[in-house]
């Protein structure tokens, strides 16, 4: 298989950055407490839905493959951070710490299948991989609906 590459652009104003991806647009902002004019959700945030839509369509491979019942997914993912290091605090780092990857499987598929399945997800999900490489603690608690 040939190399993958992503590429978007953006243009940024204040705090507010809006993303272009082939036909789809992304705005990022920050809250008007934080200097922003919250016209999308912070950076962090649409990491953290990033994640959400990484594992989910890795899912629909791995379903296929495993001929796994997959119905659907609901997640609800939390980030933790010390927000000193965003600051410029010195020795505290600036990304997440801890990642819980609280994910509710619509399937009919047993509990030894479900596990088995999640961790593969877990395993090929290019965003999850990268924070796990980035040493932020990943929770992954998959439960069937």
């Amino acid at each position: 298989m040939a190399k993958m590459n992503e590429k978007i652009t953006a243009v940024s104003k204040g705090m507010k950055t809006e993303g272009v991806s082939g036909e789809h647009k992304v705005v990022i902002d920050e809250p008007a407490k934080m200097g922003g004019t919250d016209e999308g959700a912070n950076p962090l945030a649409t990491l953290l839905v990033s994640l959400a839509g990484c594992e989910n369509a890795i899912a629909n491979f791995v379903a296929k493959e495993m001929e796994f019942d997959l119905q659907g997914i609901d997640f609800e993912i939390e980030g933790e951070l010390d927000p000193r290091g965003m600051m410029g605090e010195e020795g505290v780092r600036p990304y997440f710490q801890k990642v819980t990857v609280n994910a509710t499987v619509h399937t009919s598929e047993s509990e030894d299948r479900l596990a088995q399945f999640q961790e593969t997800i877990d395993s090929r999900c290019p965003v999850y991989t990268t924070l796990k490489a980035a040493d932020v603690e990943m929770i992954p608690n998959w439960v069937k609906a």
